[in-house]
């Protein structure tokens, strides 16, 4: 069996490993259920108002 064939089939073996371990990591990911997305809190939004806050009053004292 020459090199060329032999990089071939071991690259062919490596890529049907790849697609099968792929397509297994979907189906768990799948099974897990429907997505939710995060929760949201007040505190969350709390830093970006006061930035907002900052930067308004500073583009007025121009």
């Amino acid at each position: 069996m020459n090199r060329s064939k032999l990089i071939a089939i071991i690259t062919g073996a490596i890529s049907l490993f790849l697609a099968i371990a792929y397509l297994v990591i979907v189906q768990i990911i799948d099974f897990r259920g429907e997505m939710l997305p995060a929760p949201q809190s007040q505190l969350d939004r709390l830093p970006v108002a006061m930035i907002s806050s900052v930067f308004s009053s500073f583009h007025e004292n121009d």
